[in-house]
């Protein structure tokens, strides 16, 4: 009874390496054919403005590739590295609370070329180059508050209930003056006889409507007369 016990556990237990002997047999092989994948770096270096001072502005300073899915930290002189990149395109960002940069696009090919270019949301097909490794440079400074107006003259000067205040005062001072010149009084003479001579709109109107009825009137009276005359025959 105790051989046969033994003579069991035996054969189960060579069934079961045997099986597990086969697994890893086939999870190595499946990793030895599985292809591998080569892996890059993406660096360059980001900058301040001259007359930006700030001790402490490396360690606030991020560079987000895709969003973040790589990220990358400065060193002193504003240098980045990031590793274990693959092949692919992926955006790089600088996050800086301070200072707003101009994002740029890196593109890998498989044989580990780079191509560096501008970002354009609007216009995919354009390409615009940028030297690699990357330089980035801040375009303008971030503004988390809207600047106060201030009160200015000509604000003032331009209101219009000023303008209608000022206007008919200075009508008043340059018109007498404009008219002691002869020049400009000959000139508003002409301007008056050619304005005399001229009809009246009213008028117009007038004779060409009261034209229009007389001969309305003429032309029934010349057919009344044409229907008598028949009549009378």
């Amino acid at each position: 009874m105790a051989k046969t016990i033994r003579l069991s556990i035996s054969f189960i237990t060579k069934v079961l390496l045997i099986f597990l002997f086969n697994v890893v047999e086939v999870v190595f092989s499946e990793i030895e054919d599985e292809p591998t994948r080569d892996l890059y770096i993406i660096e360059g270096k980001v900058f301040l403005p001259d007359s930006y001072i700030s001790n402490n502005w490396q360690s606030l300073t991020r560079v987000l590739v895709n969003g973040g899915d790589y990220l990358g930290y400065l060193k002193e002189d504003g240098s980045f590295v990031i590793t274990g990149v693959p092949y692919g395109s992926y955006v790089v960002e600088v996050s800086n609370p301070d200072f707003a940069y101009e994002p740029v696009r890196v593109e890998i090919n498989s044989k580990g070329k780079f191509r560096a270019r501008r970002v354009n949301y609007v216009q995919t097909s354009q390409v615009l180059q940028v030297p690699y490794p990357l330089k980035l440079r801040p375009i303008m400074r971030h503004r988390y508050f809207q600047v106060r107006e201030q009160w200015r003259v000509t604000d003032f000067l331009f209101n219009p209930m000023v303008l209608m205040m000022v206007l008919p005062l200075l009508l008043i001072m340059v018109l007498p003056k404009m008219m002691n010149d002869p020049e400009t009084r000959k000139e508003m003479e002409q301007i008056n006889n050619f304005t005399h001579d001229m009809p009246e709109m009213s008028e117009v109107l007038t004779s060409f409507f009261a034209g229009g009825e007389k001969q309305k009137g003429s032309g029934g009276s010349n057919a009344r007369a044409i229907k008598t005359g028949k009549k009378r025959q």
